[in-house]
């Protein structure tokens, strides 16, 4: 009986030394255990970045979050007649909203990057200049008689999203007056947050209203502005080099350089879907809003995502280099050798979002593949047994390393290249492997 079972065992060794069937599927089994390792580096990732997130968060909500600058606006309050449930009519008060003819604004932003712990974020403050004119305001045209409108208790509202951002007492020149600014917007429906002030018009003529003020204002990443002049001009500019220009429209004129950038834009009340004056709340003005976001230059957590998606890419490659040196030099790789091999792979990965955290993420990635690309050669040694293939499998791992780190540098062409980079590889493959006996690894043709 026991000589057997030692001549069972002997057949099904022999079988799994020599069946190139049977180590394939192997090969593939093990791939397949280290995609559970795989998709767990990825959920780290995540999580990394959503420690980052919450880091930035934190930092905003005490500096400033971001900002819409939103105004002036000025604001009539009168007695519009409303029908009740008993189809009774009765007059309820509402708000008539104008919008200046002319609207210039110039910022300045000044950024700056914060940290908690080794997480940063880019935060900024600004100055921010804002003139134009408004025509008197007038309710030709609607169905309003001018006992119901009160125009002693008209104001002008400036909209600003974060307040806790404001860094100086904002006063308004208007005409020939100087007003403060308070917190607080009666119209609530049009405005979350901002600041106010009642302001002295006139009924009986046509006059433009001027009107100035600046405002230095906190915020993190995004600044933006709504378009509410018949033309509005904006002008921003900051020692900043890595401006992603965002909302309803794009700068007509810009400028980036390394270290700053300058952009002007140019909108037009066709522009945009809101009237120069209306009655209640009809409209959404965060719609037409527009302007800046100042991006971090190296988003690490992003390529570290990108490059943890060629996972298996590197896996099936290394194995591939493994399981023809095997074929072609008729050495004998135990699975086990395989599995420390991919084991070492996937530690390229946590290695690298650990480095890259502490430093630039291009030189986290040469440390990680000089390490990793150094221990597995070392261990192929006692594999391979030939320092010459030792060296074969040592260039071909960087080899890889450099080609992922093309694709993950490039952004619009990183499909391409990777395509053109698997054909390449399948092809060297299908050559090398012409000549193979797949049924066998004792008869290998030469």
């Amino acid at each position: 009986m026991e000589t057997t079972h030692q001549g069972f065992f002997e057949k099904a060794n022999n079988w799994m030394k020599n069946s190139i069937t049977l180590r394939l599927f192997i090969i593939g089994f093990l791939m397949l255990i280290l995609l559970i390792p795989a998709s767990m580096i990825q959920s780290l990732i995540y999580e990394r970045q959503s420690k980052s997130d919450e880091a930035a968060t934190e930092i905003s909500s005490k500096w400033g979050e971001k900002q819409v600058v939103t105004g002036p606006i000025i604001c009539v309050p009168f007695n519009k007649l409303t029908k009740i449930d008993n189809n009774q009519m009765t007059k309820v008060r509402d708000y008539a909203y104008f919008l200046p003819e002319t609207l210039n604004i110039k910022g300045q932003l000044k950024p700056e990057i914060r940290y908690r712990g080794i997480y940063k974020t880019i935060v900024y403050g600004s100055d921010i200049t804002i003139d134009g004119n408004f025509n008197q305001p007038d309710f030709g045209g609607w169905k309003t008689t001018s006992e119901d409108v009160f125009w002693n208790e008209a104001f002008v509202t400036l909209g600003i999203s974060d307040m806790k951002g404001i860094k100086n007492i904002i006063n308004l020149k208007w005409d020939d007056s100087t007003i403060a600014l308070n917190p607080g917007i009666e119209a609530k429906e049009l405005l979350a947050s901002g600041v106010s002030a009642p302001v002295m018009l006139q009924t009986s003529d046509s006059t433009l209203h001027h009107f100035s003020l600046t405002v230095q204002l906190n915020g993190s990443k995004d600044l933006s502005f709504i378009p509410l002049g018949k033309e509005t001009k904006l002008m921003l500019n900051s020692a900043w080099g890595n401006p992603s220009f965002s909302g309803a429209f794009l700068p007509d004129k810009r400028n980036i350089t390394d270290n700053s950038f300058s952009a002007e834009w140019k909108v037009l009340h066709l522009n945009r879907n809101f009237p120069q004056k209306w009655q209640g709340t009809q409209y959404n003005l965060n719609e037409s809003a527009f302007g800046v976001s100042l991006l971090l230059p190296v988003d690490e957590y992003q390529k570290n995502f990108r490059a943890a998606k060629y996972a298996i890419i590197n896996i099936v490659l290394t194995f591939l280099v493994f399981f023809f040196m095997e074929i072609l030099n008729k050495k004998r790789i135990h699975p086990i050798q395989y599995l420390l091999a991919g084991l070492a792979l996937l530690l390229f990965y946590t290695l690298l979002l650990s480095l890259s955290e502490q430093m630039m993420f291009n030189y986290a990635y040469l440390i990680t593949a000089l390490a990793i690309g150094l221990l597995i050669s070392v261990y192929s040694i006692s594999i391979f047994q030939k320092l010459k293939l030792t060296i074969i499998t040592g260039l071909l791992l960087f080899l890889m390393y450099g080609f992922i780190f093309v694709i993950i540098q490039l952004q619009d062409m990183a499909l391409l290249v990777g395509s053109i980079g698997l054909f390449i590889v399948l092809a060297l493959v299908m050559y090398i492997s012409r000549r193979v006996n797949w049924y066998s690894f004792r008869s290998t043709e030469n």
